[in-house]
């Protein structure tokens, strides 16, 4: 049922079903039900490649395609996918995904910072602000979305027993990278984020409506902790193998 609004972003509609469902297509795959959904560039496909990944099915947009891989990790079949950045291709890939099959799914990518602190630490999401459209057409309106207590106890115990440092976090979902303006990134501090990113609410969002358990790491790249002098640091690079690696430990985990 649709509620109208003023504001059309704000007219959810919890009906399941669409017009389009992402498994229209009737694919005949079934994939793993853990799986990886990686920020992080070539490092997925450079990972699969080394490591005896078999391609077992490719999600194609209209700019690229995303190949879908498994790998054994600690005796488990992992699924392992590149994820795009930005809240609508992220969540569009992830909602086909779980309609094949994926029902534990760990994200991993990189953030900003809006606090002083050090590039390439990691950090464990528990809620996220939803200054992106994608998420409310998953969720009824609200500020944030909580991230799933079950999922997030689960990333901070392997984190721990693997003994890598890790701080929760409050995290700023916006579609606007290029308009994170001083006085919003003021804002936004003062109501508990101190990183930013552009998926996180939105994938939360879609992985609760679904039914799914989802988690995100972040590790820190840039900086906007000085609004007067923005520092794009090396981009969290240093973090791209080490996240992968924690991504399948945190799969295997769930």
């Amino acid at each position: 049922m649709i509620i109208r609004h003023e504001v059309p972003i704000l007219e959810y509609d919890d009906n399941p079903l669409s017009v389009i469902m992402p498994v229209h297509e009737h694919l005949n795959i079934k994939l793993p039900a853990k799986m990886v959904f990686a920020f992080l560039g070539d490092a997925v496909e450079d990972y699969a490649q080394t490591h005896g990944g078999i391609q077992i099915a490719q999600f194609d947009s209209i700019t690229k395609q995303y190949p879908i891989y498994t790998v054994e990790y600690n005796g488990e079949q992992i699924g392992l996918c590149q994820a795009p950045a930005g809240a609508a291709p992220a969540v569009q890939i992830m909602d086909w995904l779980i309609g094949y099959g994926a029902t534990h799914i760990i994200s991993v990518g990189s953030c900003g910072t809006l606090v002083d602190l050090p590039e390439n630490k990691f950090l464990v999401p528990v809620k996220a602000l939803r200054d992106e459209g994608t998420s409310y057409h998953y969720l009824p309106a609200s500020r944030f979305v909580e991230m799933n207590p079950t999922v997030v106890n689960s990333i901070e115990q392997t984190l721990s027993k693997l003994d890598i440092s890790y701080a929760e976090c409050v995290t700023w979902t916006t579609d606007g990278f290029y308009r994170e303006t001083k006085d919003k990134v003021q804002h936004r501090k003062e109501e508990g984020c101190t990183v930013v990113e552009m998926e996180c609410a939105a994938l939360a969002a879609c992985a609760e409506f679904r039914g799914v358990k989802f988690g995100q790491i972040l590790f820190t790249a840039d900086t906007l902790a000085n609004v007067d002098a923005y520092n794009e640091r090396g981009w969290g690079s240093e973090s791209l193998e080490k996240a992968l690696y924690l991504g399948l430990e945190l799969a295997v985990g769930l």
